[in-house]
This record gives structure tokens, sequence and C-alpha cells, in this order.
């Protein structure tokens, strides 16, 4: 979710987008999403509010990128098989949430429920563009010949992605990378051909 590279002025310093985005990640972390403001952000970053403004039209988005660029926006790379392109899916949330964003989830779905502004901003910006991702290299992997077609799409991407955000909302089970191995072959099982 980057905004268009402008064409005058400064390039775009990718540094103060590193930043942003831990701060975002911290904020969330330890307050919410309510703890998010851009005041907030440019005093925890020492950066002028008028430089987030212009990276960040509201806060909405600017949660919605610290997401994105913490998860990643395309994570089924095209490896040229479908297992491959699934583990690198599995990868990015193995990431993610191994780090800030596990502990942050739980408030940030709280508060999309209680506003339905943040919760149309991630929904957008954040898992319509992975969920795109991972139907692409669902498709590939159909044209390929490696699995069979005619199945529910958005019940095999919610079987592929969903242990990832209920472990982390509920805490009962850890987040690991042989439960990250078990999805994809799990997913891979229910996509052979009869």
């Amino acid at each position: 979710m980057r905004l268009p590279t402008p064409l005058l002025g400064r390039p775009r310093d990718e540094r103060i987008d590193a930043e942003v985005v831990s701060a975002v990640l911290d904020v969330l972390q330890r307050g919410g999403y309510r703890a998010v403001t851009i005041a907030a952000i440019a005093q925890r970053t020492k950066r002028g509010r008028s430089s987030i403004y212009r990276r960040w039209p509201s806060k909405r988005h600017l949660v919605a990128y610290s997401v994105v660029n913490e998860m990643g926006a395309t994570p089924a790379t095209d490896t040229g098989d479908l297992r491959g392109d699934l583990n690198a899916v599995v990868g990015t949330l193995l990431r993610a949430f191994g780090g800030p964003l596990r502990q942050a989830l739980p408030g940030l779905v709280a508060d999309m429920a209680n506003d339905p502004d943040l919760g149309e901003a991630i929904r957008k910006e954040v898992l319509a563009i992975r969920r795109k991702s991972m139907r692409q290299a669902l498709s590939r992997a159909v044209t390929r010949g490696e699995i069979r077609g005619g199945f529910d799409v958005e019940l095999i991407l919610d079987m592929l992605t969903g242990p990832f955000y209920y472990r982390a909302l509920f805490g009962h089970a850890r987040i690991s990378p042989r439960m990250a191995q078990e999805a994809v072959e799990y997913v891979l099982r229910a996509l052979k051909h009869p």
C-alpha cells in the first residue's frame, strides 16, 4: 500500500517509513488502536505531524499501512509450485505473528468491531491484497494441473491462514514453524486430485 512517488519534491525517505511503522506497531501493542494518534506517532519518531500526514492521510491509513508492512502485501510469491507458494504465505504469517503484530492483533480486532471505517480499511488494504495474492497462487496451481479445480477458494484461504489468527487472538496454542507446515500439508491434501 505504497503511496505513489511524487513527481516533484524530495523522494520518500524509507527510514521515516520504518520508524513510523515500528512506532505504530508498538503503540498498537501497548494501547490498541485508540492509542494511535498522529501526534503520538510524530512525537515518538521525532517527526512533524505534517511529515506523517504527507505519507498517510489518516490514522486508519497509517495503521493499515503498518500492518501491511509487517505482514507483506503479496505473500504468495510464484515459486513454481503450490507447496512453495503456500510455504511463502505461511512464512510471512510466522514472521508477522512472531513479532509485535501478535500482541497488537487482539486489540486491533476489538477496535475494528467498534469502528466500521477501521474494519473496512483493514479488510480492503490488508486482507484483500493478501488474499488476492493467495488466490493467484491457487489459480496458477490449477493451470499447472497440480491440484483439482472447483473448490471453495475462500474456505481454502481461511483454512491456511485461520490457525495463525485464531492462535494469536486466543493464545490457546503456539504459533510455530511446525504448525505452519502442517497447515500447508492439510490444505494440499484437501486440494489433491481425487
